[in-house]
């Protein structure tokens, strides 16, 4: 008996959008540049930004397009204007040919916004059928670091040995912080283990 082929219902992207997530607030700047197919829902969407940025999906988000919030609706938290289901939005259909910048707002406590350029839209080929980062510089803030304010708080603290707080920083971070470091590697594996 012939094994059964095991068929995809994926349907195939038309269009790969290239797109720049740039943590605002901070300098130096803090970004990714990273391939998405328009097939993947803004669920995904999340996914891949976290993953990219090295953020740990530890803490809500919301995106803004073109004048619409969309998330995870929760009829347990009265919103006037809720967002739109992120699972039924697919990046096709809401950046389409028109959209060049969104925002991703990530944790609403330490309120990490990143902008979003839409560089460039491709045909897919045999390369950019998947989620991959293409480059990046410095590293992603400690995650429940206090926002913005806490991040240079902490920046200042852990590079000093002989501030108050270096050696509580030290042991909070789980030993040294390098502000600088991005490892390319590391974030396309990271990737490669995602179900997009």
């Amino acid at each position: 008996m012939a094994a059964s082929k095991k068929t995809s219902s994926r349907v195939a992207p038309r269009k790969i959008y290239q797109l720049l997530v740039a943590l605002d607030d901070i300098q130096p700047s803090i970004w990714r540049r990273i391939w998405v197919a328009d097939t993947l829902t803004l669920a995904k969407l999340d996914r891949v930004i976290q993953a990219a940025m090295g953020w740990t999906n530890s803490h809500l988000h919301e995106f803004e397009i073109d004048g619409q919030r969309y998330g995870i609706p929760d009829d347990e938290w009265p919103d006037d204007n809720p967002p739109l289901d992120e699972t039924r939005a697919r990046v096709g259909r809401v950046l389409g040919d028109d959209v060049n910048e969104f925002t991703y707002l990530y944790d609403f406590g330490d309120h990490w916004h990143h902008s979003v350029k839409v560089e460039m839209r491709m045909l897919p080929n045999e390369i950019n059928l998947w989620p991959m980062c293409l480059a990046g510089k410095n590293a992603c803030p400690p995650e429940d670091v206090g926002g913005t304010g806490g991040y240079m708080e902490f920046l200042e603290a852990i590079s000093d040995p002989t501030h108050k707080e270096h050696v509580a920083m030290w042991r909070w971070a789980g030993g040294p912080f390098d502000p600088q470091g991005f490892d390319i590697n590391a974030t396309n594996l990271a990737l490669r283990s995602l179900e997009t």
